[in-house]
């Protein structure tokens, strides 16, 4: 399962406008994902409809339509940008009498034809396992299946079953090695937290230039390619930055509108990066007409996995295709928003590294803590870190510290306490 291998399939696409919804699929980001898998499109259908078809999706006159294409392009495959059931699947292919899949199949085609490390693989076949799962009966439409009560059930029945237990042994057993990865990685995570080395996350939208701007940052040789979901493990280096010093910089997989949930699941560890970084720098396609759109829908996938909170810097990119001028924008505060370069030929790269160093070094926070015996874990973090500028204890044993710390660093410790450290809080300054 770790590879579907969509590769030299020629193909129909099939794309339906629903008029009333107001973030239905792209018919354009269809062809580029179709193009990335490496499928040939042979001819695109399109058509509105009111709703789907409980049956075939698209309706009858336009499913006979369809199968009478295939026939006459010799077509072998046909192609929705849709997530449909497997029921509309199979009712589909046993009309077309051809292999029909939706775009959630074909996304994970893309991820498994990626995927290079261990961990990728792995991710990648939990997710096309868990996508299978419901999809199982279609195998066996020739067998019979139960008729009720003991002694009537049919010889597909026992396969099913058997093939379920098979399904779900396999899936115990990746998710029990991904468990062991997750503990890997964040015995990583957390080694870098204690040196307080900062985390720099790149997201956006697929295609939007971000393992290109990351070989640029960090003159690194990271694949990178104007197809979609070019990069799909996450890769991190270390670089130095003016006023800040050392940080991680993490290349993540980019966003894809309505990405499938078995895949924001099983990539669950890998987009921990995301989620504990100390800033976000947004990668935007400036040259992409969808870009209002697309940062839309990164900005839900963020919410999601429960990432939205982080700093977030935005990074237009391949401005060099539009001909413009590098530049940092601020706001009201005088902070950095948004920085504009090319990735491609260099631009603005000096710019975006003045706006990160400001973004990370420019906010600390002044604190006096109270913390009680039993929280002695926290004294530890707090000289682990060098931020204790006084400390006493009381007569009943508390612990008084008053700390200069970063105010990235203390919302990472909030995070991990659940909020309970708040509680010790005395009084609280910006400096």
């Amino acid at each position: 399962m770790s590879e579907i291998n969509l590769s030299l399939e020629q193909a129909i696409l099939v794309h339906v406008n629903f008029p009333q919804q107001h973030n239905s699929e792209d018919l354009t980001e269809l062809q580029l994902l179709v193009s990335s898998a490496g499928v040939q499109a042979l001819q695109t259908i399109s058509l509105n409809r009111s709703a789907p078809d409980t049956k075939y999706f698209v309706g009858t006159g336009k499913a006979a339509e369809i199968a009478g294409l295939i026939e006459q392009a010799q077509a072998n495959l046909v192609i929705f940008n849709h997530a449909l059931t497997p029921a509309q699947t199979r009712n589909l292919e046993r009309l077309c009498q051809t292999r029909v899949i939706d775009r959630t199949t074909l996304i994970l085609d893309i991820f498994a034809q990626r995927a290079r490390t261990y961990e990728g693989k792995l991710q990648v076949e939990l997710a096309q396992l868990q996508h299978l799962a419901s999809r199982l009966v279609r195998g066996w439409d020739g067998l019979d299946r139960q008729k009720g009560g003991i002694g009537m059930r049919g010889p597909g029945e026992a396969q099913l079953e058997t093939d379920r237990r098979l399904l779900r042994a396999r899936v115990k057993a990746l998710q029990a090695r991904l468990e062991k990865l997750t503990v890997q990685r964040e015995q990583s995570r957390r080694a870098r937290q204690k040196a307080a080395t900062p985390v720099i996350s790149l997201v956006g939208y697929t295609n939007a230039g971000k393992s290109s701007l990351f070989n640029r940052m960090t003159d690194s040789d990271v694949y990178a390619a104007d197809k979609l979901f070019a990069t799909l493990d996450p890769t991190l280096r270390q670089l130095n930055l003016p006023l800040v010093g050392k940080v991680v910089l993490a290349d993540t997989v980019g966003f894809i509108r309505h990405l499938p949930h078995n895949l924001v699941a099983a990539f669950k560890s890998t987009l921990q990066e995301t989620r504990e970084a100390d800033l976000q720098l947004h990668v935007v396609d400036a040259a992409d007409p969808r870009k209002t759109d697309n940062m839309q829908q990164v900005a839900a996938v963020l919410e999601e996995i429960a990432a939205d909170q982080i700093v977030q810097l935005t990074v237009y990119n391949k401005i060099d295709l539009l001909d413009q001028a590098p530049r940092i924008e601020y706001n009201e505060y005088d902070l950095p928003v948004a920085v504009y370069v090319s990735a491609n030929t260099g631009q603005g790269i000096d710019l975006l590294i003045k706006a990160i160093a400001q973004l990370l070094s420019q906010k600390h926070l002044y604190l006096k803590l109270a913390l009680p015996p039993e929280q002695a874990v926290w004294r530890a973090r707090c000289h682990e870190q060098h931020c204790i500028e006084d400390e006493y204890f009381d007569d009943d044993g508390n612990c008084h510290l008053t700390l200069s710390i970063a105010e990235a660093v203390w919302q990472r410790w909030l995070k991990q306490s659940n909020g309970e450290l708040e509680n010790y809080v005395v009084n609280t300054a910006d400096i």
